[in-house]
């Protein structure tokens, strides 16, 4: 028995001797252990901004020791199928870079970490209240705001002189105007917008400009009011006058853009990169270009476009997530940021200090005018379309029976009411 007992007792000190030994290996071979990864999607910021991205990585990996970000940029047009691939394959990466109508869709069914419990309030606090709202649903932050662009209004001073008119219109009534004259004294179209549910949003942007309120607080449609009846009337009426290109109902953008470059339209809704785009692509057309703030309605409010970060719920280190995604967006990286790539920041100790940066350049000219103007619109400038699960459905229903309404299929009144019941249907 005692031989048994001194057995049992030699065997309990190798084991413990062999878990001392093997916690001492693990610890010696821990320097060569791999650091934790931080996975990073941008989307087709390469190979422009590669200096700056790698500057900025190399910097949060210096201020975090044992951190390495492994950085990836996505295609445009690739980012929403190889994101819900990730997420499906539960691959994703620790932050991504989206715009706010994709990003919200995930945000429905619970894809992101929800921020509010990871941020201290005055974190929240230093991006512009409108923008901020962007990455929200349901009052609850999704995502932190990241760079912004605000349209301004290109417009050919040529066409706008053989029509008349000294100066470029300011709202939806004088563009009304504006596209008479031009249509009655040159031939030419004043402007093109698109009409297709699929492209530009830019049209139920306008409705919104225009006083229109697309739902309620239940997401109910809000549309169908008298508000919303002259708003569809005005859209319809300039294409029932011809004043609209007929490719409006079956082209998108890039089509407006055409038009303009080809000197057939005569105004350009864009951003004031877009001015160096011009340049290049129809220098003649560019010679002849002026630019002006973005065109509203009575509300006076302006459109912005937004991209923002978000953090999958898969992250496996969800605290230097939220740190990476901060230190990106904080003031400084912005401003630098907006600096390199043309772009605004939505930090607002970053958007004062980018204001003051262009508004004491000497050089005048369209792109520096379209910065300076981009910039000290930002205090009008919101996110027209409220956060919604199904942007897509709500869209597709006005644009279609705007579109039934311009081919003199409905009145305005029908298609209003056709179109909220279409959306309330469906949500």
């Amino acid at each position: 028995m005692f031989e048994k007992t001194a057995n049992l007792r030699r065997f309990l000190i190798c084991g413990l001797l062999g878990l001392i030994l093997t916690g001492v290996v693990s610890c010696l071979k821990s320097p060569n252990a791999q650091p934790p990864q931080l996975e990073f999607w941008t989307m087709q910021l390469q190979p422009k901004f590669k200096d700056y991205f790698t500057a900025a990585i190399g910097k949060f990996e210096t201020a975090n020791p044992g951190t390495k970000v492994n950085w990836v940029d996505v295609p445009w047009g690739a980012m929403q199928g190889k994101i819900q691939a990730a997420m499906g394959a539960r691959t994703a990466p620790d932050v991504v870079n989206l715009n706010p109508d994709f990003a919200i869709q995930l945000a429905a069914r619970n894809a992101w970490l929800p921020l509010d419990s990871l941020l201290t309030q005055g974190e929240s606090k230093e991006y512009l209240p409108s923008i901020w709202q962007a990455g929200t649903l349901d009052g609850k932050a999704f995502s932190l705001p990241w760079y912004l662009t605000t349209n301004v209004t290109i417009y050919n001073q040529e066409l706008f002189a053989k029509a008349g008119i000294a100066k470029p219109p300011t709202n939806y009534q004088e563009l009304a105007q504006a596209a008479k004259q031009i249509r009655a004294k040159t031939g030419k179209y004043a402007f093109f917008t698109t009409f297709v549910p699929e492209d530009s949003n830019d049209v139920l942007e306008s409705l919104v400009q225009m006083g229109v309120q697309l739902v309620d607080k239940q997401g109910k449609a809000a549309f169908n009011t008298p508000t919303g009846v002259t708003a569809f009337k005005y859209w319809i009426d300039l294409y029932r006058e011809g004043l609209l290109p007929k490719e409006a109902l079956t082209q998108g953008h890039q089509q407006g853009i055409q038009l303009y470059q080809a000197g057939e339209t005569a105004i350009l809704s864009a951003g004031a990169p877009f001015i160096e785009t011009i340049a290049k692509n129809a220098p003649q057309i560019a010679k002849v270009s002026a630019v002006a703030p973005q065109i509203s309605g009575q509300t006076g409010k302006k459109g912005v476009a937004v991209m923002n970060l978000v953090i999958p719920r898969t992250t496996k280190t969800p605290d230097t997530a939220v740190k990476f995604a901060l230190f990106i967006t904080n003031a400084t990286n912005q401003l630098a940021f907006a600096q390199a790539s043309d772009t605004l920041p939505s930090n607002v100790r970053a958007v004062a200090d980018y204001q003051t940066q262009v508004a004491s350049r000497d050089d005048k000219s369209a792109l520096e005018r379209a910065k300076l103007i981009s910039a000290q619109q930002l205090s009008q400038s919101e996110i027209l379309i409220p956060p919604l699960k199904k942007i897509d459905l709500l869209k597709k229903a006005i644009y279609d029976n705007l579109q039934a309404a311009m081919l003199g299929e409905k009145t305005a009144e029908q298609a209003v009411a056709a179109a909220a019941i279409a959306w309330d249907a469906g949500k």
